[in-house]
């Protein structure tokens, strides 16, 4: 029997496995990641991809990458039973510096993820590998593969299920799930080779049948019709019914020809933990929720963003294991909300009669007059916003709503002293960062705490305003009193993104931002030397690393 030893196993190669493997081996994490499938699966499966899980590529190397075959900005128009516009969504804000609704095609994502790992040499991927066993102890976590005959031993530090909604890790590690798989059906065809002119997803809300629509590239497009009640679900996916569906939407072409007819139940479902000693779950693997808001891909992102600088600190002797305890704090309960939230979606695709469509329908559109409320709409800002608060935070009892204590930080653009632009992402790299939105941030940290944060990799980043705005000189940072051993990266706050975030709320001066742009703390210069000894105290002590 072959045996493989590394310092994390991943079972499951989708985009959340993938992602998940490409953020380790930044932090130089010796990776196994395993497969059943022999390849991609050529059938598009998710197809939204939102601003934060491009930032999440962006950490990486990969977000631009994707957005070349990505349908960015794509608007969004949701319709009555009579074909008359409620809303029409168009989100054109980039509040973590991505395009916040863009169409995918699944294959091709996946394609490219892999095509990156092959060029890292920390990551091995196993294709046509099925994991049978796992047992865990004080020390790792054993596994038993199959790969074309051969069983494979697998020893790994800790171990993640990436493997979707029948996730063998979660049954293994007996992990229960928790929730309502919905008594509703749902058939889904995507097709080849459209002509229908419509480049926006649509949304025909209905008390009898309702259904969407999304254009997606290379030429393919979806189509997703509620099955009703005493329809055969197998019947209704028979090409001959899914051509009459689809008929009204090419009234003067042929329809075009499905590569997909499926039949889906609609799960909302959440693990009753993410973690079980040293293995996690991510992705559908750790939760199910309705296709509403195209927030399930999305979501496993954000898990995968949230899990990896954790055991990416742990397993480079950054930080104490009792870190990776806050992944479960953190990610269960917001996931579970979006679940929540797209169920709720749901329902407003399909009232219960016309009364009850009515009454919505006057309130959809009263919203839209109230002062703001269009442009809530228009902008998505009805979007969950995850705000941690347990965890690797360091927040009062009861968060201000404006604070960002919990929340991701924003990513204006911002210039480096030597003039190359670029995004805030690309200067706070995969480290625990302190930004500085006023002057004096570096003078006031004390020299022992400035030590220890050098010790962990922490880096300072001081923003300044444009040399322009003053029509003073270029900063230089010679002229910096003490930097100690400790990194201090300087930037011009190119569009006043840093600026507009201190007047907003000027009691915030410095923003402590996790390795996945979550501000674990903010406080006044004055208050750093009080804070900043805090967040040692959250990374703990490192235990010794082995490799």
């Amino acid at each position: 029997m072959r045996s493989i030893e590394r310092d994390v196993a991943i079972v499951g190669a989708g985009p959340a496995g993938v992602a998940l493997a490409a953020l380790l081996a930044e932090y130089g994490v010796s990776v196994i990641l395993m497969d059943r499938a022999e390849g991609v699966v050529e059938e598009p499966r998710a197809v939204g991809i939102d601003d934060e899980a491009l930032r999440t590529l962006q950490s990486f190397g990969m977000a631009e990458t994707v957005l070349e075959n990505a349908v960015r900005n794509a608007p969004i128009r949701y319709y009555d039973s009579k074909r008359r516009i409620l809303a029409h969504v168009a989100p054109s804000a980039r509040p973590y510096g991505w395009p916040r609704r863009n169409l995918f095609f699944q294959p091709n994502l996946e394609n490219v993820l892999r095509e990156h790992l092959s060029s890292r040499e920390s990551v091995e991927l196993l294709t046509s590998c099925e994991a049978v066993e796992m047992t865990q102890d004080a020390d790792g976590v054993s596994i038993i593969a199959e790969q074309e005959g051969e069983r494979i031993q697998i020893r790994a530090r800790y171990a993640v299920g990436a493997d979707g909604g029948k996730s063998f890790v979660r049954r293994a590690a007996d992990i229960g799930l928790e929730g309502d798989t919905a008594p509703m059906k749902w058939l889904v065809v995507d097709v080849e080779k459209d002509t229908w002119d419509a480049p926006y997803s649509a949304v025909y809300t209905s008390p009898e049948r309702p259904s969407m629509t999304i254009p997606l590239p290379f030429g393919y497009r979806r189509f997703e019709f509620k099955i009703l009640d005493g329809e055969d679900p197998d019947s209704m996916a028979e090409p001959e019914i899914v051509a009459k569906l689809m008929k009204p939407y090419y009234p003067n072409s042929p329809v075009p020809p499905a590569i997909r007819r499926r039949i889906y139940w609609h799960h909302s479902r959440t693990a009753a933990t993410f973690q079980r000693d040293r293995v996690f779950l991510v992705g559908d693997a750790a939760h199910l929720q309705p296709p509403f808001f195209g927030q399930g891909m999305n979501s496993g992102m954000r898990d995968v963003t949230n899990l990896a600088w954790k055991l990416g600190f742990v397993l480079g002797g950054t930080a104490s294991p009792a870190l990776l305890r806050t992944y479960d704090a953190e990610r269960r309960d917001t996931a579970r909300e979006m679940v929540d939230f797209a169920t709720g979606i749901g329902r407003l695709y399909h009232p219960r009669s016309r009364f009850t469509e009515a009454v919505r329908n006057v309130a959809f559109r009263g919203i839209q007059k109230v002062p703001g409320g269009r442009d809530y709409i228009l902008q998505m800002k009805y979007k969950p916003v995850p705000r941690y608060r347990d965890g690797f935070v360091i927040a009062p009892a009861r968060i201000d709503k404006s604070s960002l204590v919990g929340r991701a930080f924003p990513q204006p653009l911002v210039q480096r002293l030597d003039g190359s632009r670029v995004r805030l992402d690309d200067v706070l790299g995969n480290r625990l960062a302190i930004v500085g939105l006023v002057p004096g941030v570096v003078e006031a940290i004390p020299d022992a705490v400035a030590s220890q944060l050098a010790a962990r990799g922490i880096v300072a980043v001081q923003s300044h305003v444009m040399p322009s705005y003053r029509r003073a000189g270029q900063f230089d940072p010679e002229q910096r009193e003490k930097t100690g051993e400790l990194e201090v990266v300087d930037v011009y706050d190119l569009d006043g993104g840093l600026r507009d975030l201190h007047l907003g709320r000027p009691v915030d001066e410095v923003y402590i931002v996790r390795p996945d742009r979550y501000v674990a703390a903010t406080c006044k210069v004055s208050e750093l030397g009080r804070v900043l000894p805090k967040v040692l105290r959250l990374l703990g002590e490192p235990a010794a690393v082995t490799k």
